[in-house]
């Protein structure tokens, strides 16, 4: 079990665990942070996004995570926002969909009040952590206005508006001069669904297979240049983004991204790193691997 008395907290200073796609697999997420030392009076916890969706406990997911108090932060995924339209716009729910537990839990409104003050970009250090990644012109100070963009709209009264306007793949690329809807749509769909960049800087949602596979003519979004973000930041050499949401690429570390979404909910692993010296947990559905 994950320490929960501040009696229990080892002397050692506060660490931050970084943890992929979780995906409603409650068991795998506690274990993982078992596996890592994990306590909450003394250490930090930030999700990739996507608690929620495809895996049997959503609902116990959400109730954990949010029960973590300040010590556990979560950016918001596109399951997330998904499960939001449903509650907030009425948005239709779809077969594959796993988290009716939540929308029919007595608690619901004050669980999705919660999930709607949830950020779309974290910093951690000389880190951004976001759902899917970053569009490649932007700077990292950029990426984070853009994401108080819309964590503004999402928080605001035109909020159902917004779940019901976030739908859709147009635009395809980020312009500085969009406006409205437009704008925070294709915002969403950059930190939320991206993967891969037609090599016109479109944005492709289709492509859901390995790194390895990517045909002529695309490029993961972190593989295009210039990527501002990894150049322009509060040090030099700009800024690592930590991210989840493309399952098939699996768990990457290079010098400008760690995506950590190693496919729990398809039964693989769920993974966390500890940003203070980078070592890797991960648990796989049924049992620890590492």
């Amino acid at each position: 079990m994950v320490s929960d008395s501040p009696d229990e907290a080892r002397s050692e200073e506060m660490s931050t665990i970084v943890v992929g796609d979780v995906h409603g697999c409650l068991e795998e997420l506690e274990a993982v942070l078992q596996r890592a030392d994990f306590c909450r009076w003394r250490d930090r916890v930030v999700f990739v996004g996507d608690l929620v969706n495809g895996g049997p406990d959503s609902l116990g997911v959400i109730r954990f995570v949010k029960g973590l108090g300040e010590s556990a932060e979560v950016v918001l995924g596109n399951h997330d926002l998904h499960m939001l339209a449903v509650y907030y716009a009425g948005r239709e729910r779809r077969g594959k969909d796993t988290f009716g537990d939540v929308l029919e839990a007595e608690d619901v409104g004050e669980l999705m009040a919660w999930m709607r003050q949830r950020p779309l970009v974290v910093r951690e250090g000389t880190n951004l952590v976001v759902h899917a990644g970053l569009w490649p012109g932007w700077s990292a100070a950029q990426a984070e206005g853009v994401a108080r963009e819309v964590e503004l709209a999402l928080r605001g009264p035109d909020y159902r508006e917004l779940f019901e306007a976030m739908y859709g793949n147009e635009p395809r690329r980020w312009r500085d001069e969009l406006e409205g809807w437009e704008r925070l749509r294709v915002a969403i769909n950059i930190m939320t669904r991206m993967r891969v960049l037609e090599a016109d800087g479109r944005l492709e949602f289709d492509y859901k297979s390995t790194y390895e596979a990517i045909g002529e003519g695309q490029h993961a979004w972190f593989d295009v240049e210039p990527a501002r973000w990894a150049i322009d930041g509060p040090e030099p050499g700009g800024v690592r983004v930590i991210c989840g949401h493309w399952s098939a690429l699996g768990y990457m570390k290079t010098p400008r991204v760690l995506a950590l979404d190693t496919g729990c909910v398809w039964g693989r692993a769920l993974s966390a790193v500890r940003l203070d010296d980078g070592h890797l947990f991960q648990v796989e559905r049924g049992g620890p691997v590492g």
